[in-house]
C-alpha cells in the first residue's frame, strides 16, 4: 500500500495506467467520508486515458489522522505536496464534495499546476458552521459510524439502494471505519472554508457538476459556483449526491468528454 510522507504525516494514494505512458495526470479527490474506492466505477475508463492518482485526504480512508484542527490551506498543501513528490508538474483535476471543495481552492490558488478541473457536488461555502460542528461533535460522541445511515440516505436514492445493496454496504463499511477524531476535525475545516470571494479568480477550464436531487450540497449552490467561475460549464445528472456511482456510466462519459474536448472560448 503506496504512502508518500508529508509534514509528519502519511498519505495514502494509488495510481491506475500505464506507468510507461506519457498520457496526462488525472487527480481525484474523495467526498468526506469516503475513501479511494469510491472512484471504482470510473477507474478503468479513466485510466485508458490518464494516469490517474487517487489519494484519501488527511484524517480519512488508510491515510494519517493527526489532531486537528484541519484547514484549507493544509489540504491545498497536502495536494501539492504529494504532485511534488511524485514528480508530477501538471495535472487535470476531479474532486467531488469536499473534493470539490479542495479543487475550487487549488483552481483560485495553484492554477499553474493544474489544467481542466471538474467539481462535482460542491460549493465554495459547504453550509453554515454550526452544521458542521454538531457532526463533529456527534462523530467524537458516538463516532463517526453513528452517521453513516444518515448521510447514505443523503448519497443515494431509495432506488438505487434497493437495486444495488451490495454496492451500498461496500461504500457504508468503508464510511464506518472512518478515524473518528479525522472525521471530525476534517467537518470543522469544511465549515471553516469561505471560498466565494475567491471563486471569481478561477479561469481555468471547468466543469460544474451536481445532482438534481442532492440534499447534502443544494443545486443552485453548485450552480451559483459554475455562474462564479467565467466560461464553467454547468451539468446537472439525475441522481443524489454521490453521481458518479449512481450514475455512473454518464459522469464518467461526461468527465471525459470535458477532460478530452475542445475547450470553448
Amino acid at each position: 500500500m503506496p504512502f508518500v510522507s508529508l509534514s509528519g504525516i502519511r498519505l495514502h494514494y494509488r495510481i491506475d495506467g500505464d506507468e510507461r505512458s506519457d498520457a496526462p495526470w488525472l487527480v481525484l479527490a474523495n467526498a468526506l467520508g469516503a475513501d479511494v474506492t469510491m472512484w471504482a466505477p470510473q477507474i478503468a475508463a479513466f485510466a485508458a486515458r490518464f494516469r490517474v492518482l487517487r489519494f484519501d485526504t488527511r484524517g480519512l480512508g488508510c491515510s494519517d489522522a493527526p489532531p486537528g484542527p484541519y484547514s484549507i490551506e493544509q489540504w491545498t498543501q497536502d495536494v501539492i505536496g504529494l504532485l511534488d513528490a511524485l514528480s508530477i508538474e501538471r495535472a487535470h483535476f476531479c474532486g467531488l464534495s469536499m473534493g470539490g471543495l479542495i479543487g475550487v481552492a487549488l483552481a483560485a490558488r495553484h492554477a499553474d499546476r493544474f489544467d481542466r478541473f471538474v467539481l462535482a457536488h460542491t460549493a465554495a461555502r459547504l453550509g453554515a458552521p454550526e452544521i458542521w460542528q454538531a457532526r463533529a461533535r456527534q462523530a467524537r460522541e458516538q463516532g463517526a459510524r453513528s452517521l453513516a445511515d444518515a448521510t447514505l440516505k443523503r448519497w443515494f436514492t431509495d432506488a438505487f439502494a434497493e437495486r444495488e445493496p451490495l454496492l451500498v454496504a461496500m461504500i457504508r463499511d468503508a464510511f464506518a471505519h472512518m478515524d473518528d477524531e479525522g472525521y471530525a476535525s476534517n467537518c470543522e475545516a469544511i465549515g471553516a472554508a469561505d471560498l466565494r470571494a475567491e471563486a471569481g479568480a478561477i479561469h481555468a477550464p471547468t466543469l460544474v457538476m451536481t445532482g438534481r436531487g442532492d440534499p447534502s450540497v443544494a443545486p443552485e449552490l453548485t450552480r451559483a459556483l459554475a455562474e462564479a467561475i467565467a466560461g464553467a460549464r454547468f451539468v446537472e445528472l439525475d441522481a443524489q449526491h454521490l453521481s458518479n456511482i449512481e450514475r455512473a456510466d454518464e459522469f464518467t462519459q461526461t468527465v471525459l468528454g470535458f477532460l478530452t474536448g475542445p475547450i470553448a472560448h
